[in-house]
């Protein structure tokens, strides 16, 4: 996938625990698990909004394109 999720290296800057997250956002551990993990196919924009307020960053932060080519 080109798209690159970094929820894992904003929450080691945060010094952030999964749970904590999943708490913060309103969304279950497993679902930040499947974004944590690259296996998410979509992410709504509510969503990442909320991750963005809990990890205090902007959604570049999160979100990374990487060509395949």
């Amino acid at each position: 996938m080109a798209i690159i999720i970094n929820i894992d290296v904003q929450l080691a800057k945060r010094k952030m625990s999964v749970t904590e997250l999943s708490k913060k956002v309103g969304i279950t551990m497993a679902n930040i698990s499947v974004l944590k993990n690259g296996k998410a196919k979509a992410i709504r924009f509510s969503t990442l909004e909320a991750i963005c307020a809990a990890l205090e960053c902007q959604p570049g932060d999160i979100l990374e394109y990487k060509n395949e080519k």
